[in-house]
């Protein structure tokens, strides 16, 4: 991602609506998986750190990031041991297989998707989980994209054929981010028609809108508790190593 991403990520992952929501989603489905506590965790991609607290909740977490600043930011703030590293084929030994791996919102940054969800894949135990997240549709495309390094936006069909060619168990693939969809859509849609630039997607709303979007958005754990979503922003896919 652009330096100034990584940077202001740092500021907005603790309170803005998008990132307080999809933790709440994610903790939800994590803690329906069938994991040993503790559980020995690795998340590839994390950041500036946003995610570690809901992990270890879970068992013992260890991180590798890429970027060196986020890398170092990332474990002073969580005392989670972050490592560099990049998929497919940069990630370094650490010491064993894990009950889980997350990335969230990492392989759309990979050129080599398919060796990028391989290489997650041989991270696990057998019967270990691997728990990603990707911004879905191709036609969603937008500066916001661009901007974030984006390489693609999937279908399901064919985020689902990476797994499938990696020799790994789908166990859930599910749409989120979808009642907010049509709003988020719409506007993405008329920037682009427009060719309107600039803008920020990001941008912490005042107070109580930002309040108002994260409960919308947060509701989706019920939903997604009872059904899969056919369509939202996002693509939560859970994989298992057979």
């Amino acid at each position: 991602m652009e330096r100034r991403i990584y940077d202001r990520m740092r500021g907005l992952q603790a309170t803005h609506w998008w990132f307080t929501a999809r933790r709440e989603i994610l903790s939800a489905e994590i803690a329906r998986l069938p994991l040993p506590r503790p559980a020995r965790i690795l998340e590839v991609g994390c950041g500036p750190g946003g995610n570690l607290e809901l992990l270890k909740a879970f068992g013992d977490v260890r991180a590798i990031e890429p970027d060196a600043e986020s890398r170092a930011y990332a474990a002073e703030q969580s005392g989670v041991p972050v490592d560099g590293g990049l998929l497919p084929d940069g990630l370094p030994d650490l010491g064993g297989p894990f009950d889980m791996v997350a990335a969230f919102d990492v392989v759309e940054h990979v050129d080599d998707d398919a060796g990028a969800v391989a290489a997650l894949g041989a991270l696990l135990k057998p019967g270990g989980f691997l728990v990603t997240t990707v911004p879905a549709y191709p036609w969603m495309w937008s500066e916001h994209d661009a901007h974030h390094h984006h390489k693609r936006r999937y279908t399901m069909p064919a985020y689902r054929r990476l797994f499938d060619a990696a020799g790994l168990k789908v166990r859930r693939a599910t749409h989120f981010n979808s009642v907010l969809f049509p709003p988020i859509a719409a506007v993405r849609l008329a920037k682009s028609a427009a060719r309107i630039k600039g803008g920020d997607d990001e941008a912490l709303p005042p107070a109580p809108l930002n309040g108002l979007l994260r409960r919308l958005f947060g509701a989706e754990k019920a939903i997604l508790r009872a059904t899969d979503i056919p369509f939202g922003v996002s693509i939560l896919l859970i994989a298992e190593r057979p």
